[in-house]
């Protein structure tokens, strides 16, 4: 008979197991270290999934492991603390969330960005959904996501030896990511169907454990259909105007099938801009096939819904033509048992416009109960855009709130931040005061957080991200045949101040900004006594050759001999690559073009480890900035003409840096701590963590709306 020691060890496997199908371990930096110590390789190798580890692991071995001592009582503590969270029922939901808990929220977005082992995602839509996720668990808010599994990704970048972004598209393995197909009670995988154009199109779907939350990553790779639909799900906003229609389709429309499929009922369906707009249109067939009319079909679903949209350009909305709209969807729209005229006129800002293309934005404006954007600003812009929707009233008085977004704080917190915070909140867990200001007030109190443990963090964080740039750099290089020193020390230095610039390189981001003065600019990086160098990633979307052209010229600076060694581009932006750079550097540039930032959240992610902001002031840091928590460039206001705009704000860029920044960080006094840029690092953690978080962004969409939505549709 087995030992009870051998008991034990199997016992411990099979929780680690589950454990390791939570993406909860992502956030908690004990967990990691645990299944990174299993297998440091297969933990590298694969992107840190915490199933790739054990995959590669016999049972043998994985319970030979657990009877290490020491290793064991880790484990014991890290399963402990799991399974506390996953059953601790008095959370802020449990207090303000009661009218949910039989239905949940289900929020739709066309990309999650939880993990970088499944790199679903493109860019910050995708961020902002996994955050927000993670904080509806945190929260214990009754929730639900419906997203595409895109196996083949958004893309995989590298950058060639002429400094041009390459894209490839490797296939995810599913077996290797915490992700596990979804079956019925018979073991068979669990489908809906959905006519598309003159076929049938099945979907499963992939669960993904976020905490209390699950994620359903909906999948047309299957046997069952034809080629090109078994594609539709193979790339983050992939292929043709057909196949983005397509998705959408499936997103939307097989999203709430699935649901359906599982015995949900949401209470309030969340659209995260208008990707998923189509479930509209399911929830409307659903209220017809019920016997009502249209009139209230369309109240019915309108009372369910609410919707976020966040683009600030026109040209930036999903828009369909008619023909492309009958041919997609013509079959499924016939079971309406009404006219195309009718259709096109949900997604039409001028129904009677014969010319005008249907628009998944307008559809999600129209038929929802509450909308809003993700900064005030936005709020603003996305107001004016659309005010032609609401005729006889000023775009002041256009229903379009806003909620600025958030970050989850925990997910971007280095391990060394997270055991500093730690250590010095004594015995209560800062991770459960994350939005209150006075506790924040009392933790950063200088008689708890000296100068001398705040300034020694950074320079910890700055040294590790200093080394993790250098063995970037090496694999780059060799990876490129090029030239490569023995050792890169040369290349930054642990002293200086370090920016960071990592974000889609959109052009309206304005990458290349700092360098439109080259002589001045190189003056401030090889300023002996007071250097700078600046970190850059981020990738350009396949299609778009300017983007692509800001990151070669990026890399040419890099290799400029003025810049060399303090300017770098590290390839492949990932969460992963987010976490090291928001960890390390001092200070975070956003130079957008405003008002085209709609919100931003990357800078929100460097509070934590005690780094500061300096951007326009755009987005959320037009509403963060106070004058004493960061830096701004220029002033609350912006010229429309673009070239002045971009004349002006390099102007600015300049003087910011000249004038505040660099003495600022500088300027040390006998004990050769930067008394000045310590207390701005304060107030920035007093003023900016509490309220930049999607604890306090969610719990404002509970507020605000979803419980809103919820009581209007019990009163009709």
């Amino acid at each position: 008979m087995p030992s009870p020691v051998q008991d034990d060890a199997a016992s411990l496997a099979k929780r680690l197991w589950s454990l390791a199908y939570n993406f909860w371990y992502s956030w908690n930096p004990l967990a990691k270290d645990i299944f990174e110590a299993l297998s440091p390789r297969a933990w590298e190798n694969h992107n840190h999934s915490a199933i790739a580890v054990l995959r590669s692991m016999s049972e043998r071995e994985l319970e030979a492991r657990l009877r290490e001592k020491i290793f064991v009582e880790k484990v014991r503590q890290v399963l402990s603390d799991f399974e506390d969270y996953m059953a601790y029922g008095r959370t802020w939901g449990h207090f303000h969330t009661q009218a949910l808990t039989a239905n949940p929220v289900a929020y739709f977005s066309a990309e999650f960005g939880f993990h970088e082992s499944v790199p679903v995602y493109s860019g910050g839509l995708g961020i902002l959904a996994g955050d927000h996720t993670k904080s509806a668990s945190d929260l214990g808010i009754p929730f639900v996501g419906i997203s595409l599994l895109y196996r083949k990704g958004y893309f995989k970048q590298t950058i060639n030896s002429q400094g041009w972004q390459e894209e490839t598209y490797p296939t995810l393995d599913t077996t290797k990511v915490p992700l596990q197909l979804v079956t019925g009670e018979d073991g068979a995988p669990l489908k809906v169907q959905l006519p598309v154009a003159q076929s049938n199109v099945f979907i499963q779907a992939w669960r993904a454990n976020v905490g209390r939350v699950q994620i359903y990553v909906l999948d047309t790779n299957l046997q069952e259909n034809e080629g090109h639909y078994r594609d539709l799900t193979a790339h983050v906003y992939g292929g043709d105007h057909t196949t983005r229609i397509m998705q959408e389709m499936v997103l939307g429309i097989g999203g709430v099938r699935f649901l359906r499929a599982l015995d949900l009922d949401p209470a309030v369906f969340h659209i995260n801009e208008g990707h998923p707009a189509f479930l509209i249109l399911e929830l409307m067939r659903e209220q017809l096939r019920e016997g009502k009319n249209l009139e209230d079909a369309e109240n019915s679903v309108r009372e369910r819904c609410v919707f976020t949209t966040h683009t600030p350009v026109i040209a930036g909305h999903d828009r369909f033509s008619r023909d492309l709209l009958e041919y997609a969807l013509g079959r499924y729209w016939r079971e309406m048992e009404f006219g195309m005229d009718r259709l096109m006129a949900y997604g039409r800002v001028h129904p009677e416009d014969p010319n005008e293309a249907f628009c998944m934005t307008v559809l999600g404006l129209k038929m929802t109960r509450h909308a809003n954007a993700v900064s005030e600003l936005n709020g603003r812009v996305a107001r004016a855009m659309w005010k032609d929707l609401f005729p006889g009233r000023s775009a002041e008085d256009v229903p379009i709130g806003h909620i600025t977004n958030g970050i989850h704080t925990p997910s971007w917190g280095n391990k060394r931040a997270y055991e500093f915070w730690s250590r010095h909140c004594r015995d209560e867990d800062w991770l459960l005061h994350i939005m209150k200001m006075d506790f924040w007030e009392r933790l950063t109190d200088p008689s708890i957080v000296s100068d001398e443990e705040l300034w020694a963090l950074r320079y910890s964080l700055r040294r590790s991200l200093v080394e993790y740039v250098r063995d970037k750099v090496r694999q780059q290089a060799i990876r490129q045949n090029a030239e490569l020193s023995e050792s890169l020390d040369w290349l930054f230095n642990a002293d200086a101040l370090t920016i960071g610039f990592a974000r889609r390189f959109a052009t309206y981001k304005r990458a290349p900004l700092i360098f439109t003065d080259e002589a001045r600019v190189s003056a401030l990086f090889n300023n002996p006594e007071r250097p700078i160098q600046i970190i850059f990633a981020g990738k350009a979307h396949p299609r778009d050759e300017y983007g692509k052209e800001f990151i070669r010229r990026i890399v040419g600076f890099s290799r400029h001999p003025q810049f060399s060694g303090k300017v770098v581009f590290l390839e492949n932006y990932n969460i992963e690559l987010a976490r090291h750079l928001v960890s390390g550097c001092d200070l975070w540039l956003n130079n957008p073009r405003r008002p085209l930032e709609a919100c931003g959240t990357s800078g929100q992610k460097i509070a934590l480890n005690g780094g500061l902001n300096c951007s326009i002031l755009d987005g959320w840091w037009r509403e963060g900035y106070d004058g004493t928590n960061g830096f701004a460039i220029g002033e609350d206001s912006h010229s429309p003409n673009q070239d002045e705009q971009d004349r002006v704000d390099c102007e600015n860029l300049y003087r910011v840096l000249e004038t505040q920044i660099i003495p600022e960080y500088y300027d040390r006094d006998e004990k050769g701590l930067p008394r000045k840029w310590l207390e701005r690092i304060r107030r920035a953690l007093v003023t900016l963590i509490p309220q930049y978080s999607t604890d306090r962004m969610v719990a404002e969409y509970v507020e605000k709306y979803y419980l809103a939505a919820l009581s209007e549709k019990t009163q009709v």
